[in-house]
């Protein structure tokens, strides 16, 4: 089973604080994927600022996504 987010900023250097549906806050580094597929656009920076909360996870203005459990195993607690 996985929690839902419930809320996302974008933070520089191509980071976001996620609130979970848990009320848990935590940071999640998206550089790692800068350099994979379709994310490579994610360093547009208005691009990745463009991030929204999505039904139970985010997504880009380009329909980018992660899995909710991604986002909660690999953040680290703020």
């Amino acid at each position: 089973m996985y929690l839902s987010v419930i809320a996302v900023k974008a933070l520089p250097n191509y980071k976001l604080q996620l609130t979970f549906e848990n009320n848990e806050n935590k940071i999640f580094d998206v550089n790692p994927y800068l350099e994979i597929g379709k994310f490579t656009e994610l360093k547009n920076i208005a691009l990745f600022n463009s991030v929204s909360v999505c039904f139970d996870s985010i997504e880009w203005a380009n329909n980018l996504d992660f899995d909710p459990e991604i986002l909660y195993q690999d953040s680290l607690s703020v």
